[in-house]
């Protein structure tokens, strides 16, 4: 069994959401960055869950989180802001601040999260960067040059001119942010994403916030253990471990778990089992007391069905 070890901390790459109105080009934005087809393979161009993805910029790691846009999906853009170390807010250089811009920057600013604006679709020949600012200061979104000192960015994503400056500012973000890890630790972080495989169960995938995630951990989510028998980087590759700011793919739990709960590991099977009994009590608990508020209402039980638990999110809040 692993022991962990005191150690001086390190510096950890960051986390990065990108957050935007619909249609406004954040999955075209991570299509560029990271040279793949994500928006071409989405059901009808819209991202429906959470992914994510680390991109090497000049030798240093940075992981993105691409959430949908549209306003059902609301929930998934709250719970990766407070996931995140940083946010990107796109919005287009055509259309402006739209009400998902709005519900997206609120969302970043009620996790005190730094955040840039990324202004996208400058290539466009409707593109009118100042008339966009002036949308965002009408938002009281104040950028740098219109009253604020929020960075701004005019970027294509079709193109890629400005993305550069955009990953080194990112950069520069983390830096000034201090983030850092103690990769000997066991390791904590939050559940991205889950869903159930009609062969291998439960997949579930986890943003490593500290710490180190070994194959074989004891992993413990709320009140559910499980031990890992796969685990996998965001590529799909079969891996040992994973450190801070990794997405990471894990077979081995029974059941599936609430997206955006937080993750620990234990030292061992009957620690881990501890670990779910005291969060079992507090959920009981709490369950108790939402139980005695809403005495003599009426309650309408429906059944929910969706293929991961963060498309089920959308489904409940429409």
């Amino acid at each position: 069994m692993k022991k962990a070890t005191s150690s001086a901390p390190k510096s950890r790459p960051p986390i990065v959401v990108v957050v935007g109105h619909i249609d406004h080009g954040k999955s075209t934005l991570l299509d560029y960055i990271k040279n793949t087809t994500v928006a071409e393979k989405e059901v009808g161009g819209i991202t429906q869950r959470v992914s994510a993805y680390e991109i090497k910029h000049h030798e240093k790691t940075i992981t993105f989180l691409d959430t949908p846009g549209h306003e059902a999906f609301s929930s998934l853009r709250e719970r990766s802001a407070k996931i995140a170390d940083l946010a990107i807010v796109v919005v287009s250089a055509e259309e402006g601040v739209k009400a998902q811009t709005v519900e997206a920057q609120n969302a970043v600013t009620a996790a005190n999260l730094p955040y840039l604006i990324a202004i996208n679709k400058i290539d466009r020949p409707t593109a009118n960067i100042d008339r966009t600012k002036q949308s965002l200061t009408e938002n009281s979104i104040l950028v740098e040059g219109y009253g604020g000192t929020i960075p701004c960015l005019p970027i294509s994503a079709k193109t890629g001119e400005g993305v550069p400056e955009l990953l080194e500012f990112v950069l520069l973000m983390a830096e000034l942010a201090e983030l850092t890890t103690e990769p000997d630790v066991p390791a904590t972080g939050f559940v991205l994403e889950a869903t159930r495989h009609p062969k291998v169960g439960v997949i579930t995938t986890l943003i490593i916030k500290n710490g180190t995630l070994h194959l074989s951990d004891f992993l413990v989510v709320g009140s559910i253990v499980g031990r890992i028998k796969k685990l996998e980087n965001f590529r799909g590759e079969n891996v040992s471990l994973l450190q801070a700011s990794s997405p990471a793919v894990v077979l081995g739990l029974p059941v599936m778990p609430t997206a955006g709960a937080p993750f620990r590991v234990a030292p061992d099977k009957n620690a881990a089992e501890k670990m779910a009994r005291e969060t079992a009590d507090e959920i009981r608990a709490t369950e108790s007391e939402l139980k005695n508020q809403t005495d003599g209402a009426t309650l309408l039980p429906l059944i929910l069905k969706a293929d991961n638990v963060g498309s089920l999110e959308a489904l409940q809040k429409e």
